[in-house]
This record gives C-alpha cells, sequence and structure tokens, in this order.
C-alpha cells in the first residue's frame, strides 16, 4: 500500500468519523459511494472534498464534469492528487 493511499484512508476514517472502520480495512480500489465499498453518500463526498482541501490544498470545480470520477475510490483520489501537483 502506499503511503499517499494510507494517508488519504486515514483522511476518510477521520473527517467523515468512520468509527467502527481502520484506514487498512479500505480497499483502495473499491467504490467510495453506492450500494458497493464504503457506501457514502453526497454529503460524506461534500465533507471529504473539504478535508482534501484541507490537508493537500486541492481545489474542485461543482461544475467539473469529471468530479464524479476523482471521487470513485482512494486510487482516483491518489491519481488526482498526484496529477494537479498537491503531493
Amino acid at each position: 500500500m502506499s503511503d499517499l493511499h494510507l494517508e488519504i484512508k486515514r483522511l476518510i476514517v477521520e473527517a467523515l468519523n468512520l468509527e467502527d472502520m481502520v484506514p487498512e480495512e479500505i480497499d483502495a480500489n473499491a467504490p467510495l459511494f453506492g450500494t458497493e465499498g464504503l457506501g457514502l453518500d453526497s454529503i460524506d463526498a461534500l465533507e471529504l472534498g473539504i478535508a482534501l482541501r484541507r490537508k493537500f490544498g486541492l481545489t474542485l470545480a461543482a461544475d467539473d464534469p469529471d468530479i464524479k470520477s476523482y471521487f470513485q475510490s482512494v486510487r482516483t483520489l491518489a491519481q488526482l492528487l498526484n496529477d494537479r501537483g498537491n503531493v
């Protein structure tokens, strides 16, 4: 597991108060939203976006047509941070 993946997993657990989960339990390729994977919802997406901005300085436009693809999984978030130079 890459350090960035683990850092994102920790951020998810902390920012969303997932008290019954440890970061290592999150599959980096599992969907973050919907009935599979973590099952996060739109409020979680907003909170996660704020946490990513605070920790990594990541800014996203609400009307970005690719925003859903960025938040598909821990892996896609890590790729976004790398691509944007936020790590």
